[in-house]
């Protein structure tokens, strides 16, 4: 990505032509310089794993298409095939309570026993307990990051991370190299991109806490506008100072007060199996 570039602006020039390639905005003799500087990153930290999908390709899911300013490629670890199965994005806040972190356990394993793929961004509190949970329960997960695939953040989710693309699926959008040469500052432009890729990789996403980010509006928001169901947990009605759940609901957002709410909308069949997420029943923790 060149100085100054955006998703924003490389949609849009690629974008007013579908059938342009992208070496036709790119020189090769760069890119190919480019290609050989992070596949040197790769090689110096041992990383053999990593692939690319590109716009255009039999790969590239086309669900990324509705988004307003789709990826053109981003990189992955793991098991590609999890993208064709049904998939829910649950976010939420960084700072997390033991009763938010005992609501959205009850909330995956729900999702889980409803085979559903558990979507979040490794990122600490909500994420942590939505990719830890679902793997605990048997279940499957992918991590999409803010970071560039060759990063680590924090430092005590290596270990983790790496289970996490061995077993499931990771993918960044984040340009390798322009990652690694710019400080937190200016790569935190790429943590509300995360958010839209989630939304547009998913079935439907869910808003399990509201904290002090604009992870979780953004998130929400780009459920809205790509037309993807939104629940909100009845507890996001109630955060100080946020009045934007209420505005969505009248969007269409489902403001869910337990887990049938959610389910009579994402899952087909007919069964009813109620699940209170606002207060913790005896024996669910």
């Amino acid at each position: 990505m060149e100085p100054g570039a955006s998703f924003k602006t490389v949609s849009g020039r690629l974008g007013a032509n579908p059938s342009r390639e992208a070496s036709d905005i790119v020189d090769t003799s760069a890119a190919e310089e480019r290609s050989r500087e992070i596949r040197a990153r790769f090689a110096k930290i041992g990383l053999r794993d990593v692939g690319l999908r590109f716009h255009g390709t039999p790969e590239y899911p086309t669900k990324l298409l509705d988004a307003r300013y789709p990826l053109r490629a981003f990189y992955f670890r793991g098991d590609w095939r999890l993208l064709a199965m049904p998939s829910v994005a649950v976010v939420g806040a960084r700072e997390l309570t033991n009763e938010g972190a005992a609501r959205t356990r009850r909330l995956v394993r729900c999702l889980v026993e409803d085979g559903f793929t558990i979507v979040s961004g490794m990122a600490a509190g909500t994420d942590t307990v939505a990719h830890t949970t679902a793997i605990e329960m048997g279940g499957r997960t992918i991590a999409v990051l803010d970071i560039s695939i060759d990063a680590i953040y924090p430092k005590q989710n290596a270990a983790w991370l790496e289970d996490v693309a061995k077993r499931f699926l990771v993918i960044s959008q984040v340009p390798v190299l322009v990652h690694a040469k710019n400080d937190w500052r200016y790569n935190r432009r790429f943590f509300p991109e995360r958010n839209i890729t989630m939304c547009a990789l998913t079935d439907a996403s869910i808003i399990a806490a509201i904290g002090n980010s604009n992870g979780t509006y953004i998130q929400s928001k780009a459920a809205l506008d790509q037309k993807r169901p939104l629940f909100l947990l009845n507890n996001c009605f109630f955060k100080e100072g946020i009045d934007w759940p209420a505005k969505f609901a009248k969007r269409g957002a489902v403001r869910a007060f337990e887990y049938e709410d959610i389910r009579r909308v994402i899952v087909r069949e007919d069964h009813s199996r109620p699940t209170q997420l606002t207060a913790a029943p005896p024996g669910l923790e």
